[in-house]
């Protein structure tokens, strides 16, 4: 068994905690500052995120806005858009599944991972 107090677990802005990742999900600690956020991104993943400290505001493009606090949890499906934006210092848990999802450079082969860099190189 492996345990973390996701209130102490030493995470420094712009470098997310990898917690623990295997073929079914990654978990992952994130720590936000007041004021930043995470701009506009979608992952391949099903993506659930738990508010731990602070309050975040998640917007969708579509105009769509929660406020999280403490305990609060979101879930997003694989490619849906969404910004979350610090309204105080925030400790995020995310936890993505399947690790990694379709679509995902991990989950690529070498010659799809050739494919992809041919088709970004053209744009």
């Amino acid at each position: 068994m492996q345990s973390w107090d996701l209130r102490t677990v030493g995470v420094e802005p712009h470098q997310p905690e990898i917690l623990a990742s295997a073929d079914d999900a990654r978990t992952i600690l994130l720590y936000l500052p007041a004021g930043e956020e995470l701009q506009e991104h979608e992952v391949h993943e099903r993506a659930r995120v738990v508010v731990i400290e602070g309050q975040v505001e998640v917007s969708m493009p579509s105009g769509e806005s929660v406020s999280g606090v403490p305990g609060h949890l979101l879930e997003f499906e694989p490619g849906e858009r969404h910004t979350v934006a610090a309204r105080s210092d925030s400790r995020l848990l995310l936890i993505l599944s399947p690790w990694p999802g379709d679509g995902h450079p991990g989950a690529m082969t070498l010659e799809e991972k050739g494919e992809a860099r041919e088709k970004a190189a053209e744009h």
